[in-house]
């Protein structure tokens, strides 16, 4: 039941709903994930009218010269009276002699969220929350302006968090968009009324003698107008799609649905009178190229039905577009994944909540009775961060979230969103670098996007084809070739010698991350996409310049000052309070761990410090981090693979897993990129025994003595020094560390010669033969049933893609362990494996102490005599 509600009452009295077209002013019942929008209005003055729902209303702001992205900048907002929910939606032109008379676009929309209490923030006159629009995100603060004397409106300051969102050219984001997010019509269209469809018409609940003229029906959600009633055997017509908003996070509560990622073309299928139609996403008919999708849904119960979904090819390991190019090419099977369902038997489903059209979908394609080439697709409700991280252990691209109560709209318009696995983008090839390589047609391509009217360059691809991919690309270049380059602008040493292409071939390129310049790192071409216009190529996520890379760029670099041996950490060289090394380190202040306390930001200065130390053994190497966003003692997880986001410190490596797929595997190389995973909350640190140069070619063997507890740690002291006896007499040296929890480590360092496949072997059968020699004492294998009383030799971390903790990694344990290097004359004074903590470290490195110092001068590697001897294959 629609209520009028007391805030509301002053946008009523402004407001002649007999003249102007906007909605009455109701209230609606609040929904988590609120509404954040931004219109456009072109009144007496130009302003910007930026709205956050609250308690069933929207709160507004009068924005005069529009949102700055950048920190420094403070734009005067007008508080403005409460608005209805409905004018959310609202775009078109007041009449002139009407309150706010001029057009308003609808220029942003999406949800937000609240860093601080929104009842005590608009009383205190400090509102702090984050924006998810499609062109606003990031953090925001609004301050109220203390008022002058006399002064009856209510001024505020809108201002920009200083975060990866933000951007010195603070004026770009008005000046790239000048289009509505709803309809892409310009200010000059809407007002003209060019593009508007004529049944769109905002209602009051009072039916007026024009309203009812105009056959307008009044709406609570005010979704786009369906169309009218058919009869059911009629085929419904294309509808262009809803689609979903790239963001870096899931978000969280029961009120999303989360539902994989599918890595094909987007489909609009409708069935009816004259059969089945494929419709790609911009309406072309892509009936032939399906005959799978055709057939199958040839036998749907229903006498019509319109239903959006994703074409894949039809694979057991999950599906690649790669796969699906070759699949369409050589007639392969493919399969549809259908997650909405439109219109049903003559009946418009859009206005109704997802919930229900999934429902109906799931009921409909049931009547397939299991159909391979037509499946529904299932969904989560809620945990959205663990199905994306679940998903992108899968393999998948990622997943869409989408409001379980939310209309189907046409466009970006913020209740679907997208999260990433990997960086996946269309971009369009502008030309190609020659090869001089006989039998390849180019070395690699050179490919942008549309940015604000601008063909912009965006760096070359170089990998992902296969013979026929390349021969075909070729015949297509030869038609395409025009003198000058179609970019913007090109480095000069990449335009050297290029051949410049029209801009009309879409490819769907995968890659690890953007460069500073703006320009796509380890580029591989997954195919082309001939469902989208070369034109309509814009990127998903223009990521400003990162305020932390000024910052760092500025700062001056000093080595560690004196390093204390207290129970507080180090101080190094800081650019700003809260800072390390550049990079800003928020809740700098939060307790990890205690005896001794240690914060986040001297957890920041720690690996600041150690970085000499740590980096021979961890950098280059995928890792595997473990990360307390709340501290330790909180929810923690481990993360392999960097999403959106991620600061640029931390890299990123295409690195293809088990089943043949391609995932992004994270890393660091340098202090700085330690420090930014402090920052995203990272406590430990787990890495690959091999480097991302040599992935295949294992640089060292990890033997883990994980004991009982009934088992004593001079036990476990005597089984470490055993080993490494047992390893001399086969030829090999090995160094120790205590893991900071309970156990040994003994680490043979090797020279990155040994596959991975005869590391294993190795580590395998000496584990066995030294379980199977004392049985009492040791056991090979994982159960813990049977580990009673005895030392596990966990042999597991030595094979591809496995994982052990890094030298000098903090433990996520009580009083925070280090993980620490020992010589083997230290490690028999040792009364516990997780006896050393930060200032221990610190003092040691002040002392000049390097336990393992003489190993970097070892060159030892695997030999079949060495094998024979562990009980291996040889």
């Amino acid at each position: 039941m629609v209520q009028q509600h007391d805030s509301l009452t002053e946008y009523n009295r402004k407001r002649d709903f007999t003249r102007t077209s906007e909605p009455k002013g109701a209230a609606r019942r609040s929904k988590p994930g609120k509404l954040f929008l931004i219109q456009k209005h072109d009144a007496t003055r130009l302003h910007y009218d930026f709205r956050l729902e609250w308690k069933g209303v929207l709160k507004s702001w009068a924005v005069t010269r529009g949102p700055s992205i950048n920190p420094h900048d403070k734009r005067l907002a007008v508080r403005t009276e409460d608005h209805p929910l409905a004018y959310g939606d609202f775009e078109g032109t007041i009449p002139e002699d009407q309150y706010g008379g001029g057009t308003v676009m609808l220029w942003d929309t999406g949800w937000w969220e609240p860093d601080n209490d929104p009842d005590e923030g608009l009383k205190e006159g400090k509102l702090k929350f984050h924006t998810h629009g499609q062109r606003l995100r990031g953090g925001w603060t609004l301050v109220r302006m203390k008022p002058r004397e006399g002064e009856k409106r209510e001024n505020w300051l809108l201002i920009k968090e200083d975060d990866e969102e933000a951007d010195p050219d603070g004026e770009s984001l008005l000046m790239e968009n000048l289009t509505s997010v709803k309809t892409g019509r310009s200010m000059e269209e809407i007002a003209a009324g060019r593009g508007e469809k004529k049944a769109r018409i905002w209602q009051s609940n009072k039916r007026t003698a024009e309203n009812v003229k105009a056959g307008a029906v009044a709406t609570e959600k005010a979704p786009p107008r369906p169309s009218a009633e058919m009869q059911a055997g009629t085929k419904p017509a294309f509808q262009r799609p809803q689609l979903a908003t790239l963001v870096s996070e899931a978000p969280a509560g029961e009120d999303w649905l989360n539902e994989v990622k599918f890595d094909g073309y987007r489909l609009m299928v409708a069935i009816g009178k004259g059969g089945v139609t494929c419709f790609t996403r911009t309406g072309l008919d892509w009936t032939e190229k399906f005959p799978d999708v055709v057939e199958g849904f040839s036998k749907l119960d229903c006498q019509s039905a319109l239903i959006d979904g994703e074409a894949v090819a039809a694979s057991e390991t999950g599906s690649k577009f790669s796969a699906l190019q070759k699949a369409l090419k050589s007639g392969g099977e493919t399969r549809f994944y259908a997650f909405d369902l439109l219109h049903l038997d003559g009946k418009d489903l859009r206005g109704k909540p997802l919930t229900e059209r999934k429902q109906a979908l799931k009921t409909l394609i049931e009547t397939l009775g299991g159909s391979r080439s037509v499946q529904y697709s299932e969904h989560v409700r809620g945990n959205g961060e663990k199905v994306f991280q679940a998903m992108c252990r899968a393999g998948q691209e990622g997943i869409i979230a989408k409001r379980a109560d939310a209309p189907y709209r046409e466009g970006r318009v913020g209740s679907w969103l997208k999260i990433k696995c990997t960086k996946r983008q269309e971009f369009v090839i502008g030309g190609y670098s020659p090869s001089d390589k006989r039998g390849r047609a180019f070395a690699s391509l050179l490919v942008g996007a549309y940015q604000g009217g601008k063909f912009v360059y965006q760096g070359r691809v170089g990998t992902g084809f296969d013979e026929d991919m390349m021969a075909d690309l070729a015949s297509r270049f030869a038609k395409l070739r025009i003198d000058k380059p179609a970019f913007d602008a090109v480095p000069r040493e990449i335009a050297r010698g290029a051949i410049w292409l029209r801009p009309k071939l879409v490819a769907e390129i995968d890659f690890t991350e953007f460069t500073d310049d703006g320009h796509i790192r380890h580029g591989s071409f997954e195919g082309l996409r001939e469902d989208k216009e070369a034109i309509a190529v814009t990127l998903e996520s223009e990521k400003p310049v990162s305020t932390k890379s000024v910052r760092k760029n500025a700062a001056a670099r000093e080595a560690p000052s004196t390093v204390s041996t207290s129970k507080t950490t180090p101080k190094r060289k800081e650019t700003a309070e809260g800072d390390v090394l550049g990079i800003r380190i928020s809740h700098a202040d939060r307790l990890l761990f205690s005896d001794p306390d240690i914060t986040k930001i001297d957890l920041a200065r720690y690996y600041g410090v150690i970085a000499d130390r740590m980096l021979p053994f961890a950098a280059r190497h995928p890792a595997s981090i473990l990360r307390c966003p709340q501290g330790p003692d909180h929810q923690c997880f481990y993360q392999k693979h960097a999403g959106e986001g991620f600061p640029d410190e931390i890299h990123q490596v295409p690195i293809e897993e088990s089943d043949g797929d391609v995932a992004n595997y994270l890393y660091v190389d340098d202090a700085e990129g330690l420090v930014a995973a402090v920052q995203m909350g990272t406590i430990e640190f787990h890495i690959w025994g091999s480097t991302i140069d040599r992935l295949d070619a294992a640089d060292r063997l990890v033997f883990d003595l994980d004991p009982d507890p009934s088992v004593t740690f001079e036990t476990v002291k005597t089984a470490a020094v055993d080993l490494r006896e047992t390893l001399e007499a086969i030829g090999l040296k090995s160094v120790a560390m205590v893991s900071g929890g309970k156990g040994i480590h003994v680490i043979v360092p090797l020279s990155r010669k040994a596959a991975w496949e005869d590391a294993k072997a190795f580590a395998k059968a000496l584990s066995a033969r030294i379980a199977d020699q004392d049985p009492d004492h040791y056991i090979a294998t994982m159960s813990k049933a049977k580990r009673k009383g005895r030392i596990f030799i966990d042999w597991l971390r030595n094979e591809r893609g496995a994982t052990a903790v890094a030298p000098y990694s903090l433990r996520a344990r009580k009083g925070g362990p280090v993980a620490t290097p020992v010589t083997w004359e230290e490690l028999t004074g040792l009364d516990a494996a997780n006896s050393f903590h930060i200032p221990d470290i610190l003092g040691r490195i002040e002392d000049g102490n390097d336990p393992w110092a003489e190993a970097g001068d070892w060159k030892q590697s695997i030999t079949k005599a060495m094998l024979k001897a562990a009980g291996a294959e040889s």
